[in-house]
Order: C-alpha cells, then structure tokens, then sequence
C-alpha cells in the first residue's frame, strides 16, 4: 500500500490538471481526506495555492504524492526508493519537465541563490548533514517546513526547518530558474 499510493497520488495530480484549477484541487483534497494525508499535511497545501502560481503549486503537490515513498541511498523513483536529490530531481522533472543535476551540491550550484526571507513554496533548502556544504536537499513547501527524503529506514517526509536540527544545518536556499530545461550551473 505504501509503494501504491504515490502512484495514486500522481496519477489523479497528472489527471487533474487538465481540470479547471477549483475542480483540480477539490479532486486532490478528496483523495488526501480519504487516505488520512489531509491533517498530516496542515496548512501547507492551501498555503501553496494561494501564496505561488500554478507551476510551484503543482510541484509541491506533486512532491507530497511521494509521502511515505522509502528512502534507498542513490534511488530516483517509486519503485527504487529516494535519497534527498534524487527525490528533488524526479518531482522536478515529472512536475515541470526541469531536469537538474543528481547530486545536492550539483543541484545548489545549477540554481539560483535566495536569501531564507525569500524562500517560496517550490524553492529548494540545503543542509549541511553529512559534515560537508550541501550535503542534503528538500522542496520548501511553505510556513517553514520542506518536504524531503532524510536517511536509510526512513521515508519521504514533511519537516520543520526551524526545527533545532535543520536550523543548526541550514546551508541555504535556491531557487530553479525556469526559463530552459538545461542543467546547466547558474552564472556568477
């Protein structure tokens, strides 16, 4: 069940967004009421709507279908498991069509650099986990949590980076340009 309902998750976001943008989140809440996810999630499913356009709502929609999804050191999909960047890359390039490199610092170096005041649902968070810059990566998700694939036994999850944890590793936040489709560093 647990492999089964990312899928589930993507397949009805992939549906509904063809529908009008009411309809296609009311067919999300639906499905995320009905398998218990809606109070795991709080607030940070509205806020996404309402504070971002529709390419970052849809991004962290999709990142949320992988809830629950294994974490397996080197895996990029449902059926493998996810370590941190390849999470991010696959939510991505299934949600945007955006290809980023595969690793986290790879990933920081190809995108643009924000200040934590800037940080927008759909913005990446690194972390500093591993005793080395960027060693971690998630997708802010919005009102200070990201979502992310953490560490052997664990799962896809939702996290509070003022947590005393993530805030003490914080490396920084970036943002993915979203003009081409290249994976290519960002100019200094």
């Amino acid at each position: 069940m647990r492999h089964i309902l990312p899928v589930i998750l993507v397949s009805l976001s992939a549906a509904v967004h063809a529908a009008p943008p009411d309809s296609a989140f009311e067919d999300m809440d639906a499905l995320l009421v009905e398998k218990g996810l809606m109070a795991r999630l709080g607030n940070q499913l509205q806020n996404a709507r309402h504070s971002v356009g529709d390419q970052a709502s849809s991004l962290v929609i999709n990142a949320m279908a992988f809830l629950g999804v294994p974490y397996k050191y080197g895996g990029n999909t449902v059926e493998t498991g996810f370590d941190c960047s390849g999470f991010v890359r696959a939510v991505y390039e299934q949600s945007l069509g955006k290809i980023l490199p595969r690793r986290s610092d790879e990933q920081a170096a190809a995108t643009e650099v924000i200040d934590r005041s800037e940080l927008k649902p759909g913005d990446l968070v690194f972390f500093n986990t591993m005793r080395r810059a960027f060693s971690h990566v998630g997708i802010y998700v919005g009102d200070g949590k990201f979502i992310h694939s953490p560490r052997s036994g664990s799962h896809v999850r939702m996290e509070d980076m003022r947590m005393a944890y993530w805030n003490t590793r914080f490396n920084g936040a970036r943002r993915v340009p979203m003009a081409t489709n290249s994976a290519a560093p960002a100019s200094p």
